[in-house]
């Protein structure tokens, strides 16, 4: 009996070995291949999607630079079609107005200030010249101040002479590129017809209805000529009165309204003159002090000893 048992205890441990090993190794190696398959799985996955993110970002990419590179041209085009219009519109002025209208207003200020300036020195001088009058009237030099202050200017004067217009070129001869200081009335064209008057025995003499002193200077200040202060713009009128023939022959004999003639043929400025049977020139306005530049003394001069 005691054989039997242990005979059958044996074959059932060698019955159960098997399947005890099997049932422990079994499931470790599922366990491994199902690991192993999971992480080629995850991988593949992580991979899969880092390539869609970088083609997606590739698309993006390409059609971000098309419209960058389409909207840049576009502004492109737009500001050099603002810069060509506004070079067209500009013709060679300033597009920008209000610094010009505040120009145009401080010199049309002042103009208006030293014509006001103008008839006060002219109403005093009056004053002073009647109350003079009155003390000299019984003098032997009245006759002589009458007539000085004619020679001068001081008195209106009327009587037959010739009048002479200088004008620009038109408008459309400085579409043809011509420079345009060959188009206008330049300061030295009418200080030639003042010359040519006076050499021809003019007794009194008018620019723009002012009165030509001695102290009477032509100045130009940009397209403009500027005459006891007051600033003008062509056509300008020059009237002298004095024998007719002889300031005709002035005229046509002077080198410089000669040369001037040329530009009146080339490219159209003005140059008429005619004949008046009665000129009215009134009295010269205005200070008859000269002005004049001085030296400036504020200044030091540097010596080797020091400034003195």
């Amino acid at each position: 009996m005691r054989a039997d048992l242990v005979e059958r205890a044996v074959r059932q441990a060698q019955a159960q070995r098997p399947v005890r090993v099997s049932n422990f190794s079994a499931p470790s190696r599922r366990k491994q291949d199902l690991s192993g398959r999971s992480a080629a799985d995850a991988w593949r996955a992580v991979v899969s999607a880092l390539r869609r993110a970088r083609h997606a970002q590739r698309r993006r990419d390409r059609s971000r630079g098309r419209l960058s590179r389409t909207v840049t041209a576009a502004v492109c085009v737009l500001a050099g079609l603002m810069i060509v219009i506004s070079a067209i519109n500009a013709q060679g002025t300033d597009l920008r107005p209000a610094r010009n209208t505040d120009l145009v207003g401080l010199v049309q200020a002042q103009s208006r200030r030293n014509a006001e300036l103008t008839r006060q020195v002219t109403s005093v001088r009056k004053d002073v010249d009647g109350l003079a009058a009155r003390g000299s009237e019984q003098s032997e030099l009245a006759p002589d101040v009458s007539r000085e202050s004619r020679r001068v200017g001081l008195t209106a004067v009327t009587g037959p002479g010739v009048t002479v217009i200088l004008d620009d070129a038109p408008s459309s001869v400085a579409a043809n590129g011509i420079e345009p200081d060959l188009l206008v009335v330049h300061q030295q064209d009418i200080q030639a017809v003042v010359n040519a008057l006076w050499s021809g025995g003019a007794e009194a003499m008018t620019i723009q209805d002012q009165r030509v002193i001695s102290t009477t200077a032509v100045k130009c200040v940009g397209n403009t000529v500027v005459l006891h202060g007051i600033p003008y713009a062509p056509p300008y009128r020059i009237r002298a009165i004095g024998d007719q023939v002889r300031l005709h022959a002035a005229l046509d004999t002077s080198e410089p309204i000669q040369i001037y003639q040329q530009y009146v043929v080339a490219y159209g400025l003005v140059f008429r003159e005619k004949s008046e049977e009665r000129l009215d020139l009134p009295a010269h306005e205005g200070s008859l002090d000269l002005t004049h530049a001085v030296p400036y003394s504020g200044f030091g001069v540097r010596s080797g000893t020091g400034v003195r």
